[in-house]
């Protein structure tokens, strides 16, 4: 199943342009708000398994918004690739590096994207949102906690990334629309593999990324697993994954985004997001 925000309202994705408002469809039964909608996900689920999908209507995908506006708990990995960490002269880590994203710097799958003062890099990545309450879960299980995968990118300010005395990741990653996530949420069930997905990343029309998660040095659900022993994953709650290799810093010379660059994101099998980098306005 696919899941999509129009107007802060959780929608059901019946066929490509046509969605479902869920609380209209459960007389109100069902949250209109995803929020609420995920602490009630097999209520969710269970309800859109039955749907008409002759009662959807028309919504271009463009409409769409971030389908996890309002998480509690925003998780980052870092070096999630071992050709990233290669390209970051890091060695591959024995245990996944986790930073936060600040919740201000999440926005849509479509729409523009100001590039502040810096280096501002790209990093494409498979964003799970989680649908159960996990603590301490095993990584056997993992995959049941999930409510569904999307598209996300984790950009990337370097200057302020990498100032001391100790890095500053997660301000270096939380300016305004640095953590674009869309355009749907695709339940695991609908992918012949979860765990074998393709993304990547083009700037203007050059592929500057592409990889495949099955080469994650941690896979999701071992970081569900290592998560969740620490901290209690909450229903809503954000994971983005980690990176493939090809991004700016890594490359001689650096190569950072500029105003006016086209930022097409993708995972296969789940969506694209387009995304023009602007100015600050003056």
């Amino acid at each position: 199943m696919r899941f999509a925000t129009l107007s802060g309202r959780l929608h059901q994705v019946v066929s490509p342009g046509r969605v479902l408002d869920l609380n209209t469809a459960s007389d109100g039964v069902l949250p209109a708000d995803p929020h609420h909608a995920y602490e009630r996900w097999d209520e969710v689920v269970a309800f859109a398994a039955g749907t008409r999908p002759e009662d959807a209507h028309e919504a271009p995908e463009e409409t769409y918004g971030n389908p996890v506006p309002q998480p509690r708990q925003i998780f980052a990995i870092g070096l999630n690739y071992a050709d990233h960490a290669a390209e970051s002269d890091f060695a591959v880590p024995d245990s996944p590096p986790v930073f936060t994203k600040f919740a201000t710097s999440l926005t849509g799958p479509y729409g523009e994207i100001v590039v502040p003062e810096g280096h501002v890099d790209w990093e494409v990545e498979l964003v799970v949102v989680i649908g159960r309450r996990a603590h301490r879960v095993n990584a056997e299980d993992a995959w049941s906690y999930v409510a569904g995968v999307s598209v996300g990118q984790d950009i990337s300010e370097r200057v302020l990334q990498g100032a001391g005395p100790a890095p500053q990741f997660s301000l270096g990653k939380s300016h305004p629309g640095f953590g674009p996530i869309g355009p749907v949420l695709v339940t695991p069930d609908e992918l012949p593999d979860p765990d074998n997905l393709e993304l990547g990343c083009l700037i203007n029309g050059e592929q500057v990324q592409k990889g495949h998660t099955r080469d994650m040095v941690f896979p999701v659900s071992e970081l569900i697993a290592r998560l969740s022993a620490v901290t209690p994953l909450l229903p809503g709650d954000v994971v983005f994954t980690g990176t493939p290799s090809g991004v700016g810093i890594g490359r001689t010379p650096p190569r950072w985004l500029q105003a006016g660059d086209e930022l097409v994101s993708y995972v296969r099998g789940v969506g694209e997001m387009r995304h023009r980098l602007v100015a600050p306005a003056v």
